[in-house]
């Protein structure tokens, strides 16, 4: 008797393990990325401060400053004229500029503080990084006196 019950139950047991369904994993798919393009703008701002002329010209797409233009005429004395790469944060545009003065390549940080249609150039301490890039000491301590505003302006060709 024992016997055909150990018998019976192996036999039940492979009966069973051999009907059981295997389980299919199902792997879900990603969905394919779609690309979403950021627009790119350009803006142009220019400031009058007493004979002197400051320009900016500024290529963003999304929060980084991609290309600009930056040009300081001041009056009776040397023009600087240069590049602008950087990123805006908020309403902060923190950018490097590139420049030309007196026969020599400069780099050096900028600060433009965006209200409405302006832009407020900061003034702080600066350090030289030993890299040839001139930093602000401490960008919490950046003023932005509101003696150099640019407007925004309509971009020429």
């Amino acid at each position: 008797m024992k016997k055909v019950l150990v018998l019976s139950l192996v036999l039940m047991s492979i009966l069973v393990s051999c009907k059981k369904e295997k389980e299919v994993e199902v792997v879900p798919v990603a969905p394919e990325k779609i690309a979403v393009e950021e627009s790119i703008s350009e803006e142009c701002y220019s400031g009058t401060i007493k004979k002197d002329t400051i320009s900016m010209n500024l290529i963003v797409k999304g929060n980084q400053v991609t290309s600009g233009k930056l040009s300081y005429n001041f009056y009776e004395k040397d023009k600087n004229e240069g590049t602008l790469v950087g990123e805006i944060k908020g309403d902060t545009l923190l950018a490097d500029y590139t420049f030309m003065s007196e026969g020599v390549s400069s780099v050096r940080q900028v600060v433009f503080l965006k209200k409405g249609n302006t832009y407020v150039e900061g003034f702080g301490d600066v350090v030289d990084d030993n890299k040839g890039k001139v930093a602000f000491k401490d960008r919490k301590q950046l003023k932005f006196d509101g003696k150099t505003v640019l407007s925004k302006v309509e971009c020429k060709m």
